[in-house]
């Protein structure tokens, strides 16, 4: 089975031929063309931002009706179609299950979660909730899949 990726979730339709709010999960959702929902492959003929939402066009969801039988599904895509990113930033489902280690050397556990506040996003370790800022994250370790954090006074 090809490893999947979310990309958003659809919340509810818009206007009367087939369109689709997706409250995003990433910021690419216009570049895809090919997603799934429900294990079923469809194709976005057309994506657009507009407040804080992707505005998606499916090829055949042409009616209110059929758009309607979509909500509260996940778009997902093949995770080898993903685009590349740019150094220093990653996907979240690449680093789920790293070790979270203090620049000390003790290990806090595993990275369970990481969920944006709106400010900055935030690393989940246990019930430990690390903000995603370089004075706190200090390196991403992709080959031995390993995170090294500082903890700042007041964080644990």
């Amino acid at each position: 089975m090809i490893e999947r990726m979310e990309l958003g979730k659809i919340v509810n339709t818009f206007g009367l031929k087939g369109e689709l709010k997706v409250w995003p999960y990433v910021d690419y959702i216009s570049k895809v063309k090919k997603v799934y929902i429900n294990n079923v492959q469809m194709e976005i003929e057309k994506a657009r931002f507009q407040k804080n939402i992707f505005v998606i066009k499916l090829k055949g969801i042409d009616t209110i009706e059929e758009a309607e039988k979509l909500k509260n599904h996940v778009l997902e895509m093949n995770r080898i179609d993903a685009p590349e990113l740019q150094k220093g930033t990653y996907y979240i489902s690449d680093l789920i299950g790293f070790d979270v280690y203090t620049d000390e050397g003790q290990l806090l556990g595993k990275l369970d979660d990481i969920f944006n506040t709106g400010a900055n996003d935030i690393y989940q370790v246990g019930k430990i909730l690390l903000p995603a800022i370089k004075d706190v994250i200090k390196q991403i370790d992709i080959e031995n899949k390993k995170i090294i954090v500082h903890l700042i006074k007041g964080l644990v």
